[in-house]
């Protein structure tokens, strides 16, 4: 659970550092640039991300074991879940925030916790208490509140609601994946977050920065941009904490329960914003109340009171 509350803490800085990225001129300076800024972005990122996986990988003397896992079933079952949950997933999030607003975006995002709890109970076994779905129901209304707008601005509903899809299924069919391959020895999840950033950042430099014409505006963000590229590298190393804490998660303990605790970034990110960035604004009790939520009842529907109740007696 520590490692679980660990990778949203982490993923909260994260977004907010790529947030940032995000608002500089090279990504608003054109409307070309700012519809190709999530995805070569997201490239972006997801290259430094692997670096520093590699750079940690290599430290812990596992690059060896990557070459032999990739070769496995599970690995390549590993590469086909960065597939899913990455140009898939990111995909289909990029358009439920551009067909629906991010309101409704955010909410994609959020629930597939729900999404892959079913699924783990289907395909892994793991079961879910009746009341930590109460939970994870509350934690997403929590998400909600905090991503409201009253002006959703729905412009193609259909091309929205099958971004929500493509977004809540990928994440989802993601964490499951991911909880069986790393049942297998040959692939730890320290290996599995190598495999997986590395496939990201192939498929969106190989497939889908061409289809998209993007290439050019990439090439350019690395000379004369400033403090760019470091600020999206780091946010990348943020990212690439929260994967290694998130898979070790769902290898520990599950991953529906991973799943859960995951979206207790979104609250993170607003105690991190008021703290760090003193962002007074969102001091407010609509704020308070539904990070309280998230924080609270994520953290709840992540726990398995049975088993602490058992090591406790112990």
């Amino acid at each position: 659970m520590a490692a679980g509350i660990i990778a949203g803490i982490t993923w909260a800085i994260e977004t907010i550092i790529i947030g940032i990225a995000l608002s500089m001129t090279p990504f608003v300076s054109s409307e070309q640039a700012i519809f190709l800024a999530p995805f070569v972005s997201t490239f972006v990122h997801d290259f430094c991300s692997a670096i520093w996986a590699c750079i940690y990988n290599g430290i812990r003397g596992n690059l060896p074991g990557v070459v032999k896992a990739i070769k496995t079933r599970s690995g390549k079952f590993v590469a086909l879940a960065a597939v899913i949950g990455g140009p898939v997933g990111m995909t289909g999030y990029v358009l439920s925030v551009a067909n629906m607003g991010a309101s409704i975006g955010a909410v994609a995002s959020a629930v597939f916790p729900a999404i892959g709890a079913v699924l783990a109970y289907f395909f892994l076994k793991e079961k879910m208490q009746w009341y930590r779905w109460v939970f994870l129901i509350l934690s997403l209304f929590g998400v909600y509140g905090l991503s409201y707008s009253p002006e959703l601005n729905i412009t193609n509903f259909w091309l929205g609601i099958l971004g929500t899809m493509m977004c809540a299924f990928g994440w989802g069919i993601e964490a499951v994946i991911i909880a069986k391959c790393v049942q297998d020895d040959a692939v730890t999840d320290e290996i599995a977050l190598q495999i997986r950033q590395t496939t990201s950042a192939l498929v969106y430099g190989i497939i889908l920065l061409p289809v998209l014409k993007g290439w050019g505006f990439t090439v350019s963000l690395f000379t004369n941009t400033g403090w760019l590229i470091p600020i999206i590298a780091i946010a990348a190393l943020f990212a690439t904490a929260s994967y290694l804490c998130y898979y070790r998660a769902i290898s520990q303990i599950g991953a529906s329960k991973s799943m859960a605790l995951n979206i207790t970034y979104s609250a993170w990110a607003v105690v991190i914003s008021i703290i760090v960035l003193r962002n007074y604004n969102l001091l407010n009790p609509v704020t308070i109340i539904c990070t309280i939520m998230v924080l609270v009842f994520a953290i709840l529907a992540g726990a398995d009171y049975k088993e602490l109740l058992s090591k406790g007696n112990k």
